[in-house]
């Protein structure tokens, strides 16, 4: 926040316009997004080390929602367990089409998420939560 401040000529903005500017996203949005990339889409495509890694249940599926890498969520009883990484990037990674999950490569998934996501609100306002796309089935308005 203070970074942004040190230039003159947007100082007098509001924190999200001066990341609008300078186009940066916030805090909230690089974890999701770094979630996504190091560690869900490199665990399920095997391209890190399998012993060091989490294990996730994917659910092999051919329905029409959701991707082909889905992974199927555990229901929790408790806020412990409910809030842990497995649980929490669960229904994000589900939300994804196809079209992003199946790259070839890192750097593919990474072009291909930031143009499924360009427009989120929460890549400026971190107080907004990632908005799915209508055609996803976790879709809700805010």
């Amino acid at each position: 926040m203070r970074a942004t401040t040190l230039l003159r000529q947007i100082k007098d903005l509001s924190y999200q316009k001066r990341l609008r500017t300078l186009d940066l996203p916030t805090l909230k949005y690089r974890r999701l997004r770094g979630d996504m990339i190091e560690l869900l889409y490199k665990i399920i495509t095997d391209k890190q080390d399998s012993e060091v890694t989490i294990k996730f249940n994917v659910t092999p599926t051919t329905a029409t929602r959701g991707n082909i890498y889905k992974i199927r969520q555990d229901h929790v009883k408790y806020d412990l367990r409910k809030f842990s990484f497995s649980n929490r990037v669960t229904i994000v990674w589900n939300s994804l089409p196809d079209t992003v999950v199946k790259a070839e490569s890192v750097n593919t998934f990474k072009n291909r998420l930031d143009k499924y996501w360009h427009d989120q609100e929460v890549k400026f306002n971190w107080k907004s939560t990632l908005c799915f796309k209508k055609s996803s089935p976790f879709w809700f308005s805010q």
